[in-house]
């Protein structure tokens, strides 16, 4: 186990990788990082991309909003991957050429936007948005929080 933020690892060999050996590794690996969860979800991550793959049509929403950490940008390549010959639409508010800059490593930027540009339809919508339409009368500015 590798935890995101500081990159410390934890390890500890085990003869068979079963449900109990994994859950007591695991349990293991949060007492000494200092914790342990109510629950453990095995495989959470994996279940859930697998049944992202599956639909005929996928839409990403506002796609390439800020930058994506190695893990993200990892994941959403084997997504993509995974997904190829698939109906994908994305939107961004950034152009194409944009979302370059928002993947720590270029070979991973490179080959995910290879996938998702070259084989696509692009639709650029130029021009003010519609949300200032949305916002009730009398505001000019977005609500703050």
């Amino acid at each position: 186990m590798v935890l995101p933020a500081s990159r410390h690892m934890f390890v500890r060999p085990v003869a068979h990788m079963d449900q109990h050996a994994w859950t007591e590794a695991h349990a293991e690996a949060f007492r000494f990082f200092g914790g342990v969860p109510r629950r453990l979800v095995p495989d959470n991550l994996n279940r859930r991309l697998r049944e992202l793959i599956r639909p005929d049509l996928l839409i990403l929403d506002d796609f390439a909003m800020r930058q994506l950490s190695a893990s993200q940008a990892d994941d959403l390549y084997e997504f993509v991957s995974e997904r190829q010959g698939r109906s994908l639409i994305t939107t961004s508010n950034r152009t194409p050429s944009d979302w370059y800059p928002l993947f720590l490593n270029p070979v991973v930027a490179e080959s995910l936007l290879d996938r998702l540009i070259n084989s696509s339809h692009q639709v650029i919508m130029d021009g003010p948005s519609y949300r200032p339409n949305k916002r009730p009368k009398g505001t000019t500015e977005p609500p703050t929080k």
